[in-house]
């Protein structure tokens, strides 16, 4: 099992992490403008548990960049209109033109996962989603854009923990849902989707990166770290 094999253990010291964290969004911000001169689109995909950090991860990738050359995508269940159209409808127009970054906060993988999970795409549709998805980003690739694809992981311990305490914090409980907890009682078959996901879907041109987040400061800068060498 892939996400078996990750190492939750790994972590950082807060002296190491705010180190690390400026010298790599500089890093960061220096090829955002080299993204720009050379007309290159740059496409991050985040996906991970419930309370695993991605937008604590998001957060710490932009935080340093130039607002004019990026948008983030905080991805909901489709509208109305859009159940009407393919489910790839919905994101054409919000992948980015030539020279800027589009950062999605969840994705199209949705399809393969809560989708799936759910029983909101019968089998036959889920199941073709791979190689669709795998013909688009081979479209965008081809076309130019970059595309690295995250996923978080934490134990079900942990994420006991931080819903535990999303729930005790008044500036942080509007963050855990009736849902949440729901999906956290099917976490064994969102595994057996994640495993399937990452096996189908990872290639040269847009590859999974997963990413042990038990520590977020582990996580942020692995992050980092990641796009910026991809980029150099």
């Amino acid at each position: 099992m892939i996400l078996s094999s990750l190492d939750l253990t790994q972590k950082l010291d807060t002296k190491e992490y705010n180190e690390q964290l400026e010298e790599y969004q500089l890093k960061l911000l220096r090829l955002q403008r080299k993204l720009y001169e050379k007309e290159i689109p740059l496409i991050l995909v985040f996906e991970g548990w419930d309370a695993s950090g991605k937008g604590g991860a998001i957060k710490r990738v932009t935080e340093s960049l130039d607002p004019r050359g990026f948008q983030v995508h905080p991805i909901a269940a489709p509208s109305e209109d859009e159940l009407k159209h393919h489910y790839m409808w919905r994101f054409w127009t919000q992948f980015p033109k030539k020279g800027a970054i589009g950062i999605f906060d969840r994705s199209w993988y949705g399809r393969v996962l809560v989708e799936r999970v759910e029983g909101f795409a019968n089998p036959e549709e889920w199941q073709r989603a791979y190689d669709e998805i795998n013909h688009t980003e081979k479209m965008l690739n081809d076309d130019g854009a970059y595309i690295l694809k995250f996923w978080l992981h934490i134990s079900a311990e942990e994420q006991l923990k931080r819903f535990k305490e999303r729930e005790n914090n008044p500036l942080k409980n509007w963050k855990i849902t009736k849902e949440d907890w729901r999906n956290r009682e099917k976490r064994p078959e969102y595994e057996e989707a994640v495993e399937e996901m990452i096996r189908k879907t990872h290639s040269p041109f847009a590859p999974w990166h997963l990413i042990e987040a038990e520590n977020k400061k582990y996580a942020r800068i692995k992050i980092l770290k990641t796009i910026v060498h991809t980029l150099e």
